[in-house]
């Protein structure tokens, strides 16, 4: 580092905001508890952060195989019409086809009809009524907006493989639907709101042989809903694993190269475990390894930059060191409060920061503290913008320091960028992008920082950079507390398809761990997971809560042979080879577990509209619109 960045490094620390409070992350989403440790936030403190002793008595569990009932494929497409499924009471079936009336020789008798001179004829342009392009008989409506009625269907699925399933549903309003598979939630999504029939696809849901129930149930508002498509799936197995180890930061360092090229070539065959510390001293790392005998493989933090937190900064960076010394790999995000000296927050509506007042065109990237400040006295750059430039530059300190340790990091900013969530969504995509570029550049090019492996947490293609500027795609699930987890494949493939096969796909944050059988099930094999702390995995007590993740499936999450933990990453890092790390599949049968999340702000993408299809039906002429129900 030369003198300028040495200079520039100095005046960060020194000319931080001050006076910024601490947030916390809540609503479904992280949650941040930082301790107040220290008062001078410019004092490095060290503490050690080492794992149990030895000797110390933890139950241990047995490997468990990965598991799931054998699949075969088979070209299959059938449809079950809605008037002929199970209904609930008050649900009736409409526009349904008359019978013609005939004399007694069998003969059609036309109907007379009255003349009324002031009657005029329709117009043959008049546009049809598009609830009279049904198939079948009819189609079912008077659902209740209390969410108490609802269709089943009984399918009878040719094989154990994965389906899509389509409703046709005509709708004058978006009503929210959800539908379970044999008792178990499957998925949810939106109707569409022109009041005509439209195929709303739920792509990619695993079906045992035989006779299953498929449940629909608005939950707010009426529908027409005609009938049920089940197909054979394709677009799974179009997942690939064969994503590049190249950086995209040229001068990438060795450690973080190393680090690439094993997530690379493990990608695919495990899933590397995760979890959130919530501060230096790891107490959910530590009940992580009570609970299943195993320490995750990543340990993963938020970064802040201001108040009390940024002084729990400083000591997390020596709990990152102690972690990698102790063979586990380091996962950062950053909290960035806004550099706004009154109301400085992570939260849009909480602050008057607006990005959107910081973005300029001048190329301030790789210029030191001096050049920028001489800039901002000129009025060429905003306050906003060279607020910002201090809280980078602040960070890229922190960083240096573990740059200088030779310890790689998993570098997540600027997460769940889509939206108006946070400050740095809030104000556009064009802005958000901006921020984005100048932040890699800065790090990467001004401040030399080649242990950082980008992981870009948009959400959203919107929100996509420059492909040139991120090594990992990832996406942040969190879901209700009753709800299975699966193995949220929707969101996979969504990710895969928007930032294309050459990336690693990851879940950065989860509320609670991946069905490790699922995924290897559902084709997909995330490169890792983060469990975010607080209520997702403790409770007020700091004991274990159930509330979103179960003893047992940590504990088998943990266990299962396709999943990576501490000591198996280090061995394999070690060249000793694993058990297995390849499907076992199992002719059990079991009941089908997959979806895609439920809140806008797990959202991967947004819901698309495909071509349109005609179709011919019992002599309708049914258009239907394709939606794909992917969130």
């Amino acid at each position: 580092m030369d003198l300028k960045q040495l200079i520039a490094l100095t005046s960060a620390a020194v000319i931080a905001a001050a006076g910024v409070a601490g947030c916390s992350k809540n609503g479904g989403n992280s949650e941040s508890n930082p301790d107040s440790i220290a008062e001078d936030a410019t004092a490095a403190t060290t503490r050690s952060h080492k794992l149990p002793a030895e000797g110390e008595k933890v139950d241990t569990y047995p490997d468990y195989p990965i598991s799931y009932p054998e699949i075969e494929e088979k070209d299959t497409g059938d449809r079950y019409e809605a008037e002929d499924a199970k209904l609930t009471d008050g649900l009736r079936v409409d526009g349904t086809k008359e019978e013609p009336a005939t004399n007694e020789d069998g003969e059609v008798v036309e109907e007379e009809t009255a003349e009324d001179e002031e009657t005029t004829t329709q117009p043959a342009t008049e546009k049809v009524d598009p609830l009279s392009k049904f198939s079948g008989k009819g189609y079912v409506t008077g659902f209740k907006p209390d969410g108490s009625s609802y269709v089943t269907f009984e399918v009878n699925a040719p094989s154990n493989q994965h389906y899509d399933l389509s409703f046709s549903i005509a709708s004058q309003r978006l009503v929210n639907c959800r539908v379970a598979v044999n008792g178990v939630e499957a998925s949810t999504f939106k109707t569409m709101d022109d009041g005509e029939f439209t195929l709303i696809t739920l792509y990619g849901v695993f079906l045992t042989k035989g006779k299953s129930e498929i449940e629909l149930r608005p939950e707010d508002g009426n529908i027409c809903l005609d009938y049920l498509r089940v197909v054979n799936n394709t677009s799974l197995s179009k997942i690939s694993y064969d994503a590049g180890e190249e950086l995209t930061n040229e001068n990438a360092g060795d450690s973080a190269k190393q680090l690439m090229s094993f997530l690379t070539d493990n990608y695919g065959k495990y899933v590397l475990t995760g979890q959130y510390a919530s501060s230096p001293d790891n107490e959910e790392i530590e009940l992580i390894y009570r609970t299943t005998g195993k320490y995750p493989a990543i340990r993963f933090s938020a970064m802040h930059n201001s108040g009390n937190s940024f002084d729990d900064t400083f000591m997390d960076i020596d709990a990152c060191a102690d972690w990698y010394r102790n063979g586990g790999i380091v996962g950062l995000m950053w909290y960035w409060e806004s550099p706004d000296a009154k109301k400085p927050s992570v939260y849009a509506e909480e602050t008057d920061f607006k990005l959107s007042d910081a973005v300029t065109d001048q190329n301030i990237a790789t210029m030191s503290q001096e050049e920028i400040r001489e800039l901002y006295a000129k009025k060429k750059i905003s306050e906003q913008c060279y607020g910002l430039i201090l809280d980078i530059d602040n960070m890229a300190g922190q960083l240096l320091t573990l740059k200088k340790k030779g310890i790689p990091v998993l570098w997540r900013p600027l997460h769940e960028g889509y939206g108006d969530w946070f400050w740095w969504g809030a104000s556009g995509t064009d802005a958000y992008k901006w921020l984005w570029q100048l932040m890699y550049t800065r790090m990467t090019e001004y401040f030399e920082l080649d242990n950082l492996i980008w992981i870009w947490n948009g959400q959203s293609d919107t929100t996509l950079v420059d492909q040139a500027t991120f090594d990992i795609a990832s996406i942040d699930i969190y879901m209700k507390p009753d709800k299975d987890f699966g193995s949220r494949y929707e969101q996979f493939l969504a990710m895969q398809n928007m930032v294309g096969k050459n990336k690693l796909i990851a879940l950065s944050e989860c509320s609670s761990v991946p069905d490790i059988d699922a995924s290897f099930r559902d084709n997909a094999v995330w490169s890792f997971f983060g469990l975010w702390y607080g209520k997702y995995l403790r409770n007020d007590k700091g004991e274990l809560s159930e509330e979103f993740t179960t003893k047992d499936a940590l504990i088998r999450a943990y266990n299962s042979d396709g999943a990576l933990t501490l000591d198996e990453y280090i061995k394999l890092r070690g060249g000793e080879p694993l058990s297995t790390g390849t499907t076992s599949a199992s002719t059990t049968a079991s009941t089908t577990t997959t979806a895609s999340a439920d809140t806008t702000e797990t959202t991967a993408a947004d819901t698309d509209t495909d071509t349109s299809e005609t179709e011919q039906d019992g002599g309708n002429n049914q258009e239907n619109t394709e939606t794909t129900a992917a969130e």
